[in-house]
């Protein structure tokens, strides 16, 4: 727990460390035209009941590099939500979810008081639905997860517990809505994290606290989501250390002895030399069985990983190995090919030093939040020849590419129709799409 409360007190430092920072080097950043964004008359979240607020846009194109002052290759800007208009001070988390009955898109952006719902099916006329708060109180630390039309809600906040809210009732709104949750599920008070393995309806809230007292020394608990509106907590994991992130699936790659089984890949670590991926089998929730931990050199904090679509690779960032020992943003590739024995395969190194965040693989491409660097895309088609390559990227911090925590926090690029949505922790939500499409 000290280590945990000393990394958590280490964050805190850098972020104001980086605030102070952006505010010197803003000034050196040349006079560019900003996209075209209307803003409604009243860009703060309107009172409940009222008309829901409008955000309309022109499209900026990426041309000559820039999409207005924002550096770009491949992606232009649809669209952008600032942190006014949603009532907040800063993002954190975002997701997405789809209404499979009207085909409409939805954003659910992280807020450090809550969480907003932007309807995007129109991404040049964006609607802010409405607003659902914090359980408790306010944290820079929101995580949100869907599974069966509903989210499911953590935080670092005091006592927040596990927020649940049917996404149905987002559908055919007209009017601004401050939301309550339909359940909160106070088996635990706060969390960093949850992951939800949608082939099972089980949902993983990591690195989870009650009375001050880490529950399952950190590691994982496990929710059964049978009832998605209320979860129950039937087991849990704790056999190796603290757990910051993790992805769970049902295991359908190259190790024919696991598949069919659900395999957790946790990003887990102390805050000093301890930083591992776990890999559990997690198919008997009452019997968790760990197949192994692999390490690895020069950590800093083992922060978050990714499988690619087949489960032969996984992506895995490091929070602060960019900070501790000054390389370029850096991305570690493990070859899963026998689960039992990871070997680390590849280790890729981006064009800037800025810190990666949260990566996410769709196809052959690696979607990564990149802090100051912004959103970045790698081609990950060659990499069972140990080669990746940037092809695009989008850059919400045109102030610099240094590392520090300013930026891009989270990426969603799982969106049908192409769009990427961007949270970027002081300044709010973009609207990106591949340019010619």
């Amino acid at each position: 727990m000290f280590r945990l409360l000393k990394h958590t007190f280490t964050l805190l430092l850098f972020f104001f460390l980086a605030a102070c920072q952006k505010e010197d080097d803003v000034a050196e950043v040349p006079e560019i035209n900003i996209p075209e964004v209307v803003e409604p008359s009243t860009p703060t979240p309107t009172p409940q009941g009222q008309s829901v607020p409008l955000i309309a846009s022109t499209p900026t194109p990426c041309e000559n590099g820039f999409a207005g002052r924002y550096p770009c290759t491949g992606y232009d800007l649809i669209n952008r939500v600032d942190l006014v208009q949603m009532g907040a001070e800063a993002t954190n988390d975002n997701w997405g979810w789809m209404d499979t009955t009207t085909g409409k898109e939805y954003v659910l952006q992280g807020l450090d008081n809550g969480v907003a719902f932007l309807d995007i099916s129109s991404p040049t006329q964006v609607k802010f639905l409405g607003k659902l708060p914090t359980a408790t109180e306010p944290s820079v630390w929101r995580d949100i997860k869907v599974y069966n039309d509903h989210a499911y809600i953590v935080s670092e906040a005091s006592g927040h517990g596990l927020q649940v809210f049917d996404l149905r009732r987002l559908v055919d709104l007209t009017a601004f809505r401050t939301f309550s949750a339909d359940h909160v599920e106070t088996s635990f008070g706060s969390a960093h994290n949850i992951a939800i393995n949608e082939s099972t309806g089980f949902a993983y809230v990591v690195g989870a606290r009650k009375n001050n007292v880490a529950m399952y020394s950190g590691g994982p608990m496990f929710y059964d989501l049978s009832d998605p509106g209320r979860p129950t907590l039937v087991g849990g994991y704790q056999g190796s250390s603290y757990a910051h992130d993790a992805q769970i699936v049902t295991y359908n790659g190259p190790d024919t002895a696991h598949v069919g089984k659900e395999i957790y890949f946790g990003s887990h670590s102390d805050g000093g030399a301890n930083n591992q991926i776990v890999i559990v089998d997690v198919s008997d929730k009452s019997n968790p069985v760990l197949i192994t931990r692999v390490t690895y050199s020069n950590g800093g904090y083992t922060h978050q990983g990714w499988l690619d679509e087949d489960h032969r690779y996984f992506y895995l960032g490091d929070e602060l190995d960019e900070y501790n020992y000054g390389h370029r943003t850096k991305t570690l590739v493990f070859d899963l090919a026998d689960l039992e024995n990871p070997v680390e395969h590849h280790n890729y190194y981006g064009p800037t030093n800025a810190i990666d965040h949260n990566g996410y693989v769709v196809g052959d491409a690696l979607f990564l939040a990149n802090y100051t660097a912004g959103f970045r895309e790698i081609d990950i088609s060659q990499i069972a020849n140990g080669q990746m390559q940037e092809v695009r990227y989008f850059d919400t911090f045109p102030a610099n590419d240094s590392a520090g925590f300013d930026g891009v926090w989270n990426v969603y690029p799982f969106f049908e129709s192409g769009l990427i949505a961007i949270s970027e922790t002081s300044d709010g939500l973009y609207l990106v799409r591949r340019s010619n499409e």
